[in-house]
């Protein structure tokens, strides 16, 4: 069964980091695209960032650029999420997915196959 987990999320002070990572089971992640979102209470989900299977592109939000960083370490199986100067709206259920393929990545929830359960980041001093 395919399965996608992520970890890390917390409580944090604002200006704080984190690093989530999202991690597979049931299959190798060398052949998917990997992204990121979140969402907040109320609000839509909301594409953060995503890279290639090959690691070789990425692209990011206009919202998180220059603060979050996604790399992959396939032989560990993982995709993280690394993140830093954290704001009180940066509050939500952060999420990973995947969808199978060499291409460069999609737009949007519906480019997925796959889908974590999600993990819980909260900014609040």
């Amino acid at each position: 069964q395919l399965q996608l987990v992520e970890s890390g999320g917390g409580l944090v002070q604002p200006g704080g980091s984190l690093r989530l990572s999202c991690a597979a089971s049931g299959f190798t992640l060398d052949y998917y695209a990997i992204g990121w979102f979140r969402q907040a209470p109320g609000k839509e989900r909301e594409g953060l960032t995503c890279i290639s299977s090959s690691g070789i592109s990425t692209n990011y939000a206009d919202s998180v650029k220059g603060r979050f960083t996604i790399s992959r370490d396939n032989a560990k199986n993982t995709v993280d999420l690394q993140i830093h100067g954290l704001k009180p709206e940066d509050t939500a259920v952060y999420y990973c997915a995947a969808r199978n393929t060499r291409k460069i990545c999609g737009a949007g929830t519906l480019w997925y196959a796959y889908w974590g359960q999600g993990t819980q980041v909260t900014v609040s001093s």
